[in-house]
């Protein structure tokens, strides 16, 4: 056990190491000090019950995107479409709350959230159909979906679900029986942390406790040797997408339900496309990515207090994010190169 968690430890040490450094040469060369920014950033993420809380908020949407990924990638498919998945699952609870509003929370939230799962899942059934039927690889199509629903929702929300007072465009507030509660106001600790809790451990328990899981992490490491053991990879590949596509857009279901409460352009900062980097610096396993995603959010919760505290711009948070990017890449493509052809 403990020669299987080394490798794994230093692979998510080492790349955070490394952007901490960096992070420091940056801050010393623009005149800050070191150890007060990140004694700010530290305080600003950690330090009391509210900043902790918004750690923990900002990493929900970073955990359901990053275990989006982590399954995809599992099976050996390039899903880089969690990004307009969950855009696409915003837009559904969107449309679904609007046409709901005088339901009762009991119904509607249910229905809110089914809505996200659901659109997310037939969002990725279109890269799914062009890959199986179509031979089209799918880090072409799901980025094409990128740009297609991010286009789908700046048309749906500057028009006919735009908000009748004001200029800005972005859609009408959800009804409250529509919001998520939250746990420990003030505090905005929601019950969206519950659900990605839970799609986070039942993720665990089915890539690594079930015969279905097996599968899919066979058909990921030897498609050809998996369909030859009778394995049913097909079926298998649709399973995944579906599945894949379905975490997406309750990201988008969730955040909309419980932090938002109204869809614009700016809804998303990139979570889809974070979430690849959260995914291989969690190893692709559940764990993994929960705690990659609470350091995401830790840092992006902690940026503002390092610059009020310490005078040390937010872009320095960037900066690190940046490079724990690029070195997970980097390590991941080594990783592709040295590994025997299938």
């Amino acid at each position: 056990m403990k020669q299987r968690l080394t490798p794994l430890a230093i692979g998510v040490l080492a790349p955070v190491a490394l952007a901490l450094l960096i992070g420091a040469v940056v801050i010393a060369l623009t005149g800050g000090n070191v150890s007060t920014a990140y004694s700010a950033l530290w305080t600003g993420a950690f330090g009391e019950a509210y900043q902790r809380s918004e750690t923990i908020v900002r990493a929900v949407p970073l955990l359901f995107t990053g275990l989006a990924v982590a399954v995809a990638f599992r099976a050996g498919i390039w899903n880089i479409g969690a990004e307009g998945q969950l855009l696409v699952g915003a837009l559904a609870v969107a449309a679904v709350a609007r046409v709901g509003e005088t339901w009762p929370a009991w119904a509607l939230i249910p229905l809110c959230l089914t809505a996200a799962v659901v659109s997310g899942s037939l969002w990725s059934a279109i890269a799914a159909f062009l890959k199986i039927r179509r031979q089209v690889p799918e880090v072409i199509s799901t980025i094409m979906l990128n740009f297609l629903a991010i286009n789908l929702v700046g048309a749906l929300i500057h028009g006919p679900m735009m908000k009748k007072s004001g200029y800005y465009p972005e859609t009408e507030p959800l009804p409250l029986a529509a919001v998520l509660p939250r746990l420990f106001p003030p505090n905005r600790i929601h019950a969206g942390v519950l659900i990605a809790v839970l799609a986070a451990v039942l993720a665990g328990v089915w890539l690594f406790r079930t015969v279905h899981g097996y599968r899919v992490r066979m058909v990921g490491i030897n498609a050809q040797a998996a369909r030859s053991a009778g394995f049913p990879t097909t079926r298998i590949v649709w399973q995944v997408f579906l599945l894949s596509g379905a975490l997406a857009g309750l990201c988008g279901g969730v955040e909309l339900m419980s932090v938002t409460n109204t869809l614009s352009p700016s809804f998303s900062p990139g979570w889809g496309y974070t979430a690849i980097a959260v995914a291989l610096l969690g190893g692709l396993q559940p764990a993994g990515v929960a705690l990659a995603a609470l350091l995401f959010g830790a840092l992006d919760a902690g940026a503002a207090a390092m610059e009020s505290q310490a005078g040390v711009s937010h872009v320095v948070v960037e900066v690190i994010q940046g490079v724990i990017i690029l070195a997970v890449a980097i390590r991941a493509a080594l990783a592709w190169r040295a590994a025997p052809e299938t």
